[in-house]
C-alpha cells in the first residue's frame, strides 16, 4: 500500500500531461480545420467579386441599345450594390450570416437572369461580340461560384463534424470554436420546372 502512495504523484502528473498533450493536439487540429474554412470562404468571395466586377461592363454594353428596358438595368445595378454591401468576416460564418449573404447574391442572380432574358428580344445586342463575351464570362463565373460553394460546404462539414465529436466537443467551446453555416439550396429548387408545349 505504501508503494502505491509513493507513485501516486507521478501517476497524476502522467495523467495531467496526457490530458494537456491531448488538448494541444485537439486545439491544433481544430485551428487547421478552421483555417481551411476561412480559405474556402475566401475563394467563394473571390468568385462572387469576379461576378460583381463583370456586371458594370455588361450594363455599359447593354446601355448602348437605346430601347433597352431601363428598369431591368436599374434592377441589376441596385442588386449589385446591395450584394456588395453584404459581407461576412471569415470568423463570423454563422448560418444566419450565410443566409443573408446568400439572399443578397440570389437577388443579384435573379436580376442578371432577367437582364439576359430581356436581351433575347434584341437581336443586335445578341450579336454584339462584347455582350457575348461578357455573357460567356458570367456563365463561367456562375460555374466557378457553384464549385467554390460546394468546396466550402465540404470543408465546413469536416470542421463541424470534428468539433462535435467526443472528446473534441468538450474542448471546442472552451477554445471558442463553434459550428459554421452552410450554403443551402435556393427555396423551390427541389421542384422540377414545369414545361408546357
Amino acid at each position: 500500500m505504501i508503494e502505491i502512495r509513493k507513485f501516486l504523484p507521478l501517476i497524476l502528473l502522467g495523467v495531467l500531461l496526457l490530458l494537456v498533450f491531448s488538448m494541444c493536439g485537439t486545439y491544433n487540429k481544430a485551428v487547421e480545420k478552421d483555417e481551411k474554412v476561412k480559405k474556402a470562404w475566401s475563394q467563394v468571395e473571390n468568385q462572387y467579386q469576379r461576378r460583381a466586377d463583370l456586371i458594370p461592363n455588361l450594363v455599359n454594353t447593354v446601355k448602348g441599345y437605346a430601347n433597352f428596358e431601363q428598369s431591368t438595368l436599374q434592377a441589376v445595378v441596385e442588386a449589385r450594390a446591395n450584394a456588395t454591401k453584404v459581407t461576412i468576416q471569415a470568423d463570423d460564418l454563422t448560418p444566419e450570416n450565410i443566409q443573408k449573404f446568400e439572399q443578397a447574391q440570389g437577388a443579384l442572380s435573379s436580376s442578371l437572369g432577367r437582364l439576359l432574358a430581356v436581351a433575347e428580344n434584341y437581336p443586335d445586342l445578341k450579336a454584339n461580340q462584347s455582350f457575348l463575351g461578357l455573357q460567356t464570362q458570367l456563365e463561367g463565373t456562375e460555374n466557378r461560384i457553384s464549385v467554390e460553394r460546394k468546396t466550402f460546404n465540404e470543408v465546413v462539414n469536416e470542421f463541424n463534424s470534428y468539433i462535435r465529436q467526443f472528446p473534441t466537443n468538450l474542448f471546442a467551446g472552451i477554445f471558442g470554436f463553434s459550428p459554421k453555416g452552410y450554403f443551402q439550396a435556393t427555396a423551390g429548387s427541389e421542384k422540377a420546372p414545369e414545361v408546357k408545349f
